[in-house]
């Protein structure tokens, strides 16, 4: 990747959107855009698609921020219309999600390029997630 590399995150808590900022602070020289709904973060993703496209996608899976006029209801769905619409997009999820269920269902269903739990989530593993994605490798910290 030429340049430095855009990294979109996106999460509907304001306080976890600092500490990942931080983290990427302290990983890197990034370019970091947030955003605190699925539905801006797609619309982010399309208006800078070909002028100033992200790299990077760290994506939590629950919002409870939707409401009846959402069309992008979560992080999965975000990763699916992504998927759908053939970005150029490395995609991450940064979540509290534990359950063997979900997160089996997450990897095998949505195929994430690194899955980091909020819990376990610091600048160390942030860097880490990132070097293997760039480098077209999974990440999974689970």
């Amino acid at each position: 990747m030429a340049g430095k590399t855009r990294v979109l995150v996106v999460d509907d808590h304001q306080i976890v959107i600092q500490g990942i900022l931080c983290s990427l602070k302290e990983a890197g020289d990034f370019d970091v855009v947030t955003s605190n709904n699925c539905d801006d973060a797609f619309q982010l993703i399309k208006t800078n698609s070909k002028s100033n496209p992200f790299h990077l996608l760290f994506t939590d899976l629950s919002f409870d921020n939707s409401t009846e006029s959402t069309l992008i209801d979560g992080g999965e769905e975000l990763i699916k219309t992504v998927r759908n619409n053939e970005f150029d997009l490395k995609i991450g999820v940064i979540t509290g999600h534990t359950e063997t269920n979900r997160v089996y269902n997450v990897i095998s269903n949505l195929n994430p390029n690194a899955y980091l739990l909020k819990s376990k989530c610091d600048a160390t593993e942030i860097g880490f997630a990132i070097k293997k994605m760039v480098q077209n490798e999974f990440y999974y910290n689970h």
